[in-house]
């Protein structure tokens, strides 16, 4: 009895150094950012202009705004959960081949950008992206482009404008959902301080939508992505069979259904 019962406490213990480590480190578990000196220089072959966009008076988005020669319109890029533009902006630049001007942006605490993290504020300072945007061309021309992370201030902002298109690649439904199915002893529901409710967001979208996703996706399962996508009005998918989470873009496939969606 003595024996079960140190074994029990010491498993409690376990329990609680987790369920304590997942409330005070979510932070940084959620947000991998890197950071960049504020004179840093960007570097790239496409034609661009860096841009500052104040979302408050504390916060100040840093952003890169790609451009093209006769632009059919604007993609607006959120980006995934690590690294900063300085990396993904050569990920977006691929879109530029499509005769669209490309703004992607660092959130708070990535590369330039400044101010405290909370969900609320994430929002807001997405929508303030898509603003910046719509300053420069009409929402007929503007597509909202989500990737991962980004996935869920791309459908945020779709309920709050009208873009053209709604693109989202690897999205999920939640946070909280993709929390609890990699740990399901975990009380997520209490923990999570940043939820993201894609799902909350997903049927007040009016613009169309398009998913891709992979199969063998194993940072958000491909089920988890579907089960958003079952929500969403108006929407079509793109599953691309033995795809995972960062390796789209290497699948034919995908360039031919976003040729359709963008051409």
């Amino acid at each position: 009895m003595k024996y079960l019962l140190l074994t029990l406490a010491i498993g409690f213990g376990f329990y609680l150094i987790l369920v304590v480590g997942l409330f005070f480190g979510q932070e940084s578990l959620i947000f991998i950012d890197t950071k960049l000196e504020s004179d840093y220089k960007y570097h790239f072959d496409a034609d661009f202009e860096e841009v500052t966009i104040q979302t408050e008076e504390n916060a100040k988005l840093n952003a890169i705004h790609f451009k093209v020669k006769n632009p059919k319109g604007i993609i607006v890029y959120f980006h995934g959960n690590a690294g900063d533009i300085s990396r993904w902006g050569e990920i977006a630049e691929r879109f530029l081949s499509y005769g669209y001007d490309v703004l992607i942006s660092d959130y708070r605490g990535y590369g330039k950008s400044t101010g405290r993290r909370t969900s609320e504020k994430m929002y807001f300072d997405a929508n303030q992206v898509y603003k910046y945007a719509n300053n420069l061309y009409p929402e007929e021309k503007i597509i909202s482009f989500g990737r991962s992370l980004g996935c869920t201030f791309a459908t945020y902002v779709a309920t709050k404008n009208t873009p053209k298109h709604l693109i989202l690649e690897t999205p999920f439904y939640s946070l909280k959902s993709i929390v609890q199915s990699k740990f399901p002893i975990l009380p997520s529901r209490l923990l999570l301080r940043f939820k993201f409710p894609t799902h909350q967001f997903i049927h007040e979208v009016n613009s169309p939508i398009h998913f891709f996703h992979g199969t063998d996706d194993f940072v958000v399962p491909y089920e988890n992505g579907k089960a958003l996508f079952d929500l969403a009005p108006n929407a079509t998918l793109t599953t691309i069979f033995n795809g995972g989470h960062n390796d789209l873009a290497d699948f034919e496939l995908y360039w031919d259904e976003m040729g359709k969606l963008l051409r």
